[in-house]
């Protein structure tokens, strides 16, 4: 007899009455059950039953602290292993299962909640899970608040019923998920206002987990100190020459190692982590993989010794996985793919292309990588495929109208984008978007340079090309187009022109990493800033490299083994 077949069994019996031996009474509703089978499935039942709480021989039981509905449920549950959990009853179904120490329903119940969290419940969950103890609950709602901070403390109407504690705990933490500290100190003002009277004594103790040197120095000076819970209050006079002092330093000198130590610089964990793999390094190819830390703007070799060297290859994040496609190892053109998991740090190698490519370009639409373009150690290719990762299977597509090694790509607004390149004879202008609905490539309007060895990158609704080699020259300039327009314009030019390099955008930010800048491989790392329309200098790669590529790997579980190392303060 199969187990479900036996349990079918035991509740067809508790359900007819035959062979029950105990009445479990709650509110004047009363229900017939069989100890063994309450006993299997709840610690309390076998100390009720069993260890001397009262007479063995008893057949009643009355239940405190649960209504009818509920205990209908857990006996049921004792009996099916199901349970029907909604969002009316699973709270008091949790209260239950510690109560009744029913680990089942525990699970299944934090499960569920697990499962609806969302910017306006995660507090309330949060503390839920802290009252009735559910650590797995608990954390995943923690990481939540922790990941989504700035919308969660401006949104959720729960946030400002923290108690003081659950909110410091909160904003304490290297985890916490903001880009400038001013969220914070915003945070705190909503949470004092909500009760002025209670909380305006608790500013002091708050203040002291911001990381106040990290604060944009236009806000400390005139929305923090000009604040009504601080102005004119002499006794944090020392605080914010403390803060001063430590926020020139950070901005003359750069990041240092004392960063960390100091209360007031130490910087937040990264929400993304951007890898820079492999290249091509003074005249030799390279296995190297960086991490770019942008709390801390430090890179970290993460290289383990496994990783294949193969520079002008393509890189894709997709589904929790890093894909590396094609490349050259300095004499064979591949057309194998490594995949790594940022996880267990394993790389295992999957299904290869229908073509040899290097100088490929490489996209993520719709859960399908692209490899499209390249050259095979013969011909430049107008050829393309997609990667489906759950059947391992490469696909070709269409072709593109035009052959093209040395490209970019990238997806927008459900199409890919393809620019620039080289086909063979002269650098290319032209561009192209492929449509997956109709397998079909479309010409757009040209780039105002020509451009290989380019970057293209999806950044503010838009598509933007940077630097390149126009046939002559290394570039600097940076062009964006606009698709509903069909129309490219002129945007602000790097600080140093680069081909063959790194691009990816990551906390709003556009990063270009390395490449070769006419005369050499560089080191040289810059970003862009939509907002301010201009670049500014990032901490230099520790290696130079051209033909490598970059990709941006977010919510890890194991952010911090990619990150600048952190230890705790005071230690």
């Amino acid at each position: 007899m199969e187990r479900n077949d036996a349990w079918n069994i035991f509740n067809e019996l508790r359900l007819g009455g035959p062979l029950c031996d105990v009445v479990i009474e709650v509110n004047g509703v009363k229900f017939t059950a069989h100890k063994i089978i309450l006993c299997g499935c709840s610690a309390y039942f076998r100390a009720l039953f069993a260890n001397g709480w009262s007479d063995t021989g008893r057949h009643e039981y009355s239940i405190p602290d649960v209504s009818p509905e509920i205990m209908k449920l857990v006996i049921d549950y004792a009996y099916t292993h199901s349970l029907p959990i909604t969002v009316d009853n699973v709270e008091s179904l949790l209260v239950a299962a510690d109560q009744f120490t029913i680990a089942g329903i525990m699970q299944s119940c934090s499960a569920f909640l697990e499962n609806q969290l969302c910017l306006e419940n995660c507090t309330g969950i949060f503390k839920f899970a802290d009252i009735n103890w559910c650590p797995e609950l608990y954390q995943s709602a923690f990481s939540f608040i922790l990941h989504n901070f700035k919308e969660v403390a401006t949104i959720s109407e729960e946030f400002l019923e923290l108690t003081l504690p659950q909110l410091c705990d909160i904003i304490e933490k290297d985890e916490l998920n903001v880009s400038q500290e001013d969220v914070v100190f915003d945070a705190i003002l909503h949470w004092i206002r909500h009760a002025p009277a209670s909380r305006n004594a608790h500013m002091s103790v708050l203040l002291s987990k911001v990381r106040m040197a990290r604060i944009s120095a236009d806000y400390f000076m005139y929305t923090l100190k000009n604040s009504d819970l601080l102005k004119d209050r002499v006794e944090f006079n020392p605080f914010f020459i403390s803060t001063l002092k430590a926020m020139y330093n950070l901005n003359m000198n750069g990041p240092s190692p004392s960063d960390f130590d100091n209360p007031l610089t130490r910087p937040r964990l990264p929400s993304a982590i951007l890898l820079a793999i492999s290249g091509w390094n003074h005249g030799s190819p390279t296995n190297a993989i960086e991490a770019y830390d942008t709390r801390a703007d430090r890179w970290v070799n993460v290289t383990r010794g496994e990783e294949r060297p193969r520079p002008y290859h393509g890189a894709a994040y997709l589904k929790g996985f890093v894909y590396c496609i094609g490349g050259f190892d300095g004499v064979v053109c591949f057309s194998s793919v490594d995949k790594f998991n940022p996880v267990t740090r394993i790389w295992h190698e999957v299904a290869p292309m229908h073509s040899r490519r290097c100088y490929v370009s490489v996209a993520v639409l719709d859960s399908f990588v692209y490899a499209m373009g390249g050259f095979d150690g013969h011909l430049r290719l107008n050829t393309a495929e997609r990667y489906h990762p759950e059947a391992n299977q490469w696909m070709q597509i269409s072709p593109m109208i035009e052959q093209r090694s040395d490209a970019s790509a990238t997806a927008l607004h459900g199409k890919v984008y393809i620019c620039g390149g080289f086909n063979g004879a002269e650098s290319l202008f032209t561009a192209e978007c492929y449509n997956p609905l109709t397998d079909q490539w479309d010409a757009i309007a040209p780039m105002t340079n020509s451009r290989s060895g380019l970057g293209i990158v999806a950044y503010d609704e838009q598509i933007y090309a940077v630097g390149g080699f126009d046939g002559s020259n290394r570039l600097r300039s940076m062009e964006a187009y606009n698709p509903l327009t069909n129309k490219w314009r002129d945007v602000a030019a790097m600080f140093n022109p680069r081909s063959n390099f790194g691009i990816e955008v990551v906390d709003d930010l556009m990063f270009v990493v390395g490449g070769f800048n006419g005369l050499t491989t560089t080191t040289s790392v810059e970003y862009y800033n939509r907002n301010a329309d201009s670049w500014y200098n990032a901490q230099e790669m520790g290696a130079g490299r051209s033909g490598l590529s970059c990709c941006v790997v977010s919510a890890l579980p194991s952010i911090a083994r990619y990150a600048a190392p952190r230890q705790s303060l005071g230690q």
